[in-house]
């Protein structure tokens, strides 16, 4: 069974390299990018990864990305976040054990901050009780369920509630592995805030905004 990591990738010369390296044990790995400019694409050809482009979205990207993959499994994941090291050995006993369901990582922010250990616990507690985990905690997924769900839709936000809804939380499960993610924006934008921001953008999701009049509340 073969593996393809798809990073979607913006202006993300700061963090892909870590990432790259990280994954690097993957059979495949495409990076999609949404029209950087900074050094996004030399770093992706620097690690001779597969590039791809498309037009600027993660829902967009993502999707291009599936599209350009190889592999039998897709593991999704921001250029930002860094599963743990045993992030290999998590993904090949979800194979074993859970063949026709999706995973996702269990959320960490790489801050030591005790902000960051809050948040944690909130987004414990969302995908505990919605079963919604986002982009950040990575999407698994074989890819007979892809196909069969209709795949990543070219969603300026909210791509990742909208995928995980129609997998369904029967067929999601937690892989046995963290994945980090940078606390850069929260830091930035101010750790409560942001996160308020975030539920709100969930809130109005569900009410049935369209996301993209969402997309321009979230910046």
């Amino acid at each position: 069974m073969t593996l393809s990591v798809v990073i979607p990738t913006l202006n993300a010369e700061s963090h892909l390299a870590a990432c790259l390296e990280r994954m690097k044990s993957a059979d495949e790995i495409v990076v999609v990018d949404g029209g950087s400019i900074d050094a996004t694409v030399a770093v992706a050809e620097s690690a001779a990864v597969r590039l791809a482009a498309a037009p600027r979205g993660r829902g967009s990207q993502l999707r291009a990305g599936a599209e350009a993959a190889r592999g039998e499994w897709l593991l999704f994941l921001h250029a930002d976040t860094l599963p743990g090291t045993g992030w290999r050995q998590a993904v090949e006993a979800h194979r074993r054990l859970q063949p026709d369901k999706a995973g996702y990582f269990r959320f960490r922010l790489a801050d030591d901050a005790w902000q960051a250990r809050a948040i944690e616990r909130g987004v414990a507690a969302r995908v505990a009780l919605l079963g919604l985990p986002y982009g950040d905690q990575g999407l698994l997924i074989p890819r007979p369920l892809y196909d069969e769900i209709g795949g990543y839709q070219a969603l300026p936000l909210m791509e990742d509630v909208d995928i995980a809804r129609r997998i369904g939380r029967r067929r999601l499960c937690r892989l046995a592995e963290s994945a980090f993610t940078s606390s850069e924006r929260w830091r930035r934008d101010g750790w409560f805030r942001r996160s308020g921001r975030n539920l709100l953008c969930l809130g109005l999701y569900g009410l049935g905004v369209a996301p993209e009049r969402i997309a321009r509340l979230y910046g």
